[in-house]
């Protein structure tokens, strides 16, 4: 069993997917999430990044690092995605640290960062968003309730010249950022909020 901060092993040339977030707790919406944008972008590999915090969010329900990454594996039964709580172990706080330390250090693999629309609508609100954008093609997933506000936001505008049709994802790894695609597809109403709330009110 691989160690919760450890990174998951990877080959030259391959075409991974990054999908970061706090997964407190993870849920059947996210690992929807994960299965759909690896069949559509014909990723070899998706790696879950159970981030130490989101720094837009209040912590104060924030499980333990470990336990995030261990309900997450439990949870995932495709072997082609992997969980790792790596950032934490590289004092990363913000997505910009990580995208360009995996640029640099695996700069023979082909990464994609994945993210929900709702994370698109407040993208700009990012620590260095223009950089992220810059490093790696995005792939953005519907999520109810967000398509428009998502698409009409501050960071969808400024990359509007970079977005490609849905059609086109397969070749998204191998474009040069900027770069991203909006995928419409099958959606889950379900969310960590609400999972949180749900359970303060059971206690």
């Amino acid at each position: 069993m691989p160690g919760i901060t450890d990174l998951p092993p990877s080959g030259s040339g391959m075409r991974i997917g990054l999908f970061g977030g706090s997964f407190n707790p993870i849920h059947a919406g996210h690992v929807l999430v994960m299965e759909e944008t690896m069949r559509r972008l014909e990723l070899d590999a998706l790696w879950v990044l159970v981030t130490p915090g989101n720094p837009l969010k209040n912590h104060s329900e924030l499980a333990p690092l470990a336990d995030r990454v261990r309900a997450a594996r439990a949870l995932i039964d495709n072997p082609r995605i992997r969980v790792t709580g790596f950032e934490a172990q590289k004092g990363f706080r913000y997505t910009w640290q990580t995208v360009r330390f995996l640029r640099h250090s695996l700069a023979d693999r082909r990464f994609v960062w994945i993210m929900g629309a709702d994370s698109l609508a407040d993208f700009h609100r990012w620590e260095r968003w223009q950089d992220i954008a810059n490093t790696l093609p995005i792939a953005v997933y519907a999520r109810p309730g967000s398509s428009n506000r998502a698409l009409a936001s501050r960071a969808a505008l400024a990359l509007a010249h970079g977005q490609i049709d849905q059609e086109d994802a397969p070749v998204l790894a191998s474009l040069s950022p900027p770069a991203w695609v909006y995928l419409h597809g099958r959606q889950s109403s379900l969310s960590s909020s609400a999972i949180r709330a749900a359970k303060r009110h059971k206690t």
